[in-house]
């Protein structure tokens, strides 16, 4: 009853039918204004095509033609063309998930975790550190600053110090409880100075929310998990 038309046996239910329910969702707006991001997922080589980098369109629209940097690396790189389920495409849009093929960089060059951006239109760029709000899910013990476990972000896995714990703060009206706590625990939610151990690219949530979010893990469980505030 009511799946597709309504039926007198729910007369007292006033809304629209499941059908009906669902034509009225309007879909996602995909980011294709704001500057390509493609985090990379793997790279292979493939014979007589070459360099071919796969990954999952974040933002932007990427089409054969443009000039590709890559990050951490600042490696740039002609891409040639672009393919989607073995077929080629025109252009790929936020959502994607691409094989693009790339002239002037071999696979060696290029890593899992790595992101491609369009190097004339604000490419991607390595952090030196970030701050990030993050709230401690499961830990045994104390946090305290100099903390160095394990974040994953997009496509990522590196090591990061918690160099400073900036701010303690209440988790769900965001007031500050505490600047410069000593130490952080299970449940608490704070502000913390990340440093990476070595390159790696993200961006602040704000401005891109898929490469502004990541999972802390350590001793093989999710940590924490935090989004990034400022780069």
């Amino acid at each position: 009853d009511n799946m597709v038309e309504k039926r007198e046996n729910m007369g007292w239910y006033k809304g629209p039918t499941l059908v009906e329910a669902f034509d009225a969702i309007v879909p996602p707006k995909r980011p294709t204004g704001l500057p390509l991001r493609v985090p990379i997922q793997d790279v292979y080589k493939i014979g007589g095509i070459g360099t071919v980098p796969v990954g999952r369109v974040e933002t932007g629209i990427l089409k054969p033609g443009i000039k590709i940097q890559f990050a951490p690396s600042w490696k740039t790189a002609e891409c040639k063309s672009v393919e989607a389920h073995h077929q080629q495409i025109e252009e790929a849009l936020p959502g994607d998930n691409v094989g693009f093929n790339v002239k002037g960089v071999s696979v060696k060059e290029i890593r899992r975790g790595f992101v491609a951006g369009d190097a004339a239109k604000n490419p991607p760029f390595p952090v030196k550190n970030f701050v990030a709000q993050v709230i401690v899910l499961t830990h045994p013990g104390k946090i305290r600053k100099g903390y160095s476990p394990v974040h994953d972000c997009h496509t990522a896995h590196i090591s990061c110090k918690w160099e400073e714990l900036l701010k303690k703060m209440d988790k769900r009206s965001g007031k500050v409880k505490e600047e410069n706590p000593e130490f952080i625990k299970s449940g608490d939610a704070a502000l913390v100075k990340v440093v990476p151990s070595k390159g790696l690219c993200v961006e602040s949530f704000k401005d891109f929310p898929p490469l502004g979010r990541f999972a802390v893990r350590d001793m093989r469980v999710t940590v924490a998990v935090g989004v990034i505030k400022s780069v």
